[in-house]
């Protein structure tokens, strides 16, 4: 078999092996046991009390009367039909428009793309990368947070893989499922990564790139640091940092943040693929990652210390000698500062190792912790909430360091709709049992994190159906997880309601502090996504034509609390079914209504989304389109027509009238 089909048979699209085989309840058990707690109660209060609904709705419901009418439309369009159009589709009165397509010139030389693909490896260093994701419009004068500039600032966004056969003019080339041609994995790896791109809108309402000092590539080749508890840490030593301090590159970028003070966080995921260890005994910090013989790309079977890397057999007499450790230097988050070209971007490993999906942060307040959530985008993984030990003070010199020190917590979720946060810190009491009757030990705090995996399984966490985006509703603080779907288990839960759940759902709860620094919450469904004949809206109804989806992935609130809800539909459930292309939706949490707002092209995930601060443009990324095209097969030409290599990029959404979006 070909090396992509070796690759497709390992990791599928990227996603990483099932790894997490230990007896902790999973999602979907509580679910169904809440499920019938809930319909206990009554049919109609039932439906709506499970699929949390606001209490003014279960009361209506509970009357026989309607919910409440509103003065003001808050979703003032027309819900788009299914469609399988090539294209990108918006609502009449609304205008879509293409920017930054993978291969754009952003600085350097400005090398243009090529149309048969053969721009050079540092070409690509000097361009948009390829497969853009999580993405955050920072205002031109939001140096240290905030800021108001509408019509100017930088555009940052992850470019989370690649196509191979897309990215060279014939595909990769390799040998008996060797890579031979080091510029073509130069290539591959500055690919990968972030763009951070200046644009300004022109007076026809256009959007331009700046070509100023702003714009740069970060790859999976620029050097890091490493901040935190495991900073320095044995298991994170290697033959290019003896210290265990310094790294090398970001990849496999999926969701973000973005912090108070105006910095940019981008999300490792799905990076186990991305190396290869032949050992038989692979240590617990690689074998609860899924680490395994072969790699995605191959560019561990190339000569020299770039490639060498991503081998992580144990090659030397210690660490030092080979990069055995060189996984453990991924699955954290890594901040970025945009609006400084020469920083060096900082790993934080007090946040967590693991496949980050994305953090979104708590309503930050002065004063108090700065509190953050994660979730492990892989099936039968967790959610993940850090504090930090300090308080968020506006005027610290220094605000990153609060992303070093504090107690990370991973989510239990029971069955009558309470929660708990269960610490994972040596210096916990709960922790230490835990480990203890597990018969688990750590030596330092900076293995916990090294481990976060293994830690979380050890105190009992709640399996759950691939946690990917998080959003944070502005109106009352509620926070709420897209789960996205999960083949592999087969008994529901409380919260994962659904065995074999392929059409995913979205669940929400309520911190007990307003500070979110609690260790307690409640929790609900918000909404199952599915056919009409399998799922349930937030007006605890079927979801109709308007706005039936599967596989909810991004997630975010805009100013107004409206949740947009974007779709990562793949396979058979994308090319057939009543489901259409990936969408985005948008929902009206007060009211339960929800509408499908956009469809994207042939075989794209729509993914990523910002605002301008006026809320008169919106930023959507459009990720593999036409994907599984080869150079000769191309199965999409969007954006740039027939005969054209299909292109990620990005999609300006406005109003036909210049007025905000809704």
């Amino acid at each position: 078999m070909s090396l992509d089909d070796q690759n497709t048979a390992l990791f599928g699209n990227g996603d990483e092996p099932l790894s997490n085989h230990s007896a902790n309840p999973h999602m979907s058990e509580l679910i169904d046991q809440r499920r019938r707690q809930i319909l206990a109660g009554g049919a109609a209060i039932g439906a709506l009390g499970f699929l949390g609904v606001l209490p003014q709705a279960v009361e209506a419901a509970e009357h026989g009367a309607k919910l409440p009418f509103k003065k003001r439309n808050r979703l003032p369009f027309e819900a788009l039909p299914v469609s399988r159009a090539d294209t990108i589709t918006v609502p009449a009165g609304y205008r879509a428009s293409v920017i930054l397509p993978w291969g754009t010139p952003i600085s350097g030389s400005f090398p243009p793309f090529l149309e048969d693909a053969s721009n050079s490896a540092q070409d690509q260093a000097e361009q948009v990368g390829m497969h853009h994701d999580g993405m955050h419009f920072f205002p031109a004068d939001g140096r240290r947070g905030g800021g108001r500039h509408s019509s100017h600032g930088l555009l940052v966004f992850n470019n989370e893989y690649i196509d191979a056969p897309l990215l060279h003019p014939n595909g990769p080339t390799a040998v008996n499922g060797l890579r031979t041609v080091a510029e073509e994995v130069r290539k591959e790896i500055n690919a990968h990564g972030v763009t951070i791109v200046e644009i300004r809108r022109d007076r026809f309402g256009d959007w331009q790139v700046v070509p100023g000092r702003y714009n740069r590539r970060i790859t999976a080749a620029t050097p890091m640091q490493i901040a935190g508890p495991a900073r320095g840490h044995a298991l994170l030593k290697t033959r290019y940092s003896p210290d265990g301090t310094a790294t090398r590159g970001t990849q496999n970028n999926c969701a973000n943040g973005y912090t108070p003070w105006g910095t940019y966080l981008t999300c490792e995921e799905n990076w186990a693929g991305y190396f290869a260890s032949r050992d038989s005994d692979l240590p617990r910090e690689l074998k609860r990652y899924g680490l395994r013989s072969t790699s995605r790309f191959g560019w561990d079977t190339l000569p020299g210390d770039e490639f060498e890397r991503f081998d992580a057999t144990r090659k030397a007499a210690d660490a030092s000698g080979d990069y055995r450790n060189e996984p453990n230097h991924f699955g954290w988050i890594v901040e970025i500062d945009p609006f400084d070209p020469t920083s060096t971007p900082v790993k934080h490993s007090a946040l967590g190792r693991f496949a980050h999906e994305g953090l979104i942060f708590a309503p930050v307040k002065a004063g108090r912790p700065l509190v953050c959530y994660s979730g492990d985008d892989s099936q039968n993984e967790y959610i993940y909430k850090y504090v930090s030990r300090g308080k968020y003070l506006p005027i610290l010199r220094q605000p990153g360091r609060l992303l070093d020190d504090g107690t990370l917590y991973v989510a239990r979720f029971n069955g009558d709709g309470s929660g708990e946060w269960l610490a994972l810190d040596l210096r916990d009491k709960a922790f230490q049992a835990a480990c203890s009757a597990a018969g688990v030990s750590f030596a330092d705090q900076g293995e916990v994190l090294i481990n976060t995996r293994l830690a979380a399984d050890i105190v009992g966490a709640t399996k759950m159906d691939r946690p990917e985006w998080g959003a944070v509703n502005p109106d009352n603080g509620e926070v709420y997880f897209t789960l996205t779907n999960n083949s592999s288990r087969t008994v529901a839960d409380a919260a994962n309601p659904r065995a074999a759940n392929p059409y995913g759902h979205i669940i929400r709860w309520r911190e007990n502090r307003s500070d979110h620094a609690g260790t307690r919450f409640r929790w609900d469904i918000f909404l199952l996504a599915g056919p009409q004949t399998d799922s349930r809206g937030p007006d605890g109804q079927p979801l109709d034509e308007r706005n039936i989806l599967a596989s909810p992935d991004g997630l975010w609130f805009d100013p107004d609390g409206r949740l947009w809800i974007q779709t990562d539909m793949s396979g058979s459930q994308l090319a057939s079914g009543p489901f259409g292309h990936n969408q985005m939706l948008v929902a009206d949490p007060r009211t339960g209504e929800v509408k499908r707002f956009l469809i994207g092209p042939i075989g794209a995930e729509v993914t990523g989304i910002s605002a301008t601060p006026d809320f008169r443009t919106l930023f959507v990324n459009i990720q593999h389109p036409g994907e599984g095209s080869t150079a000769t097969n191309l199965l999409s030409s969007w954006p740039d027509g027939p005969g054209r290599r299909p292109r990620s990029a990005t999609v300006v959404v406005t109003r036909e009238d210049g007025k905000r979006l809704m």
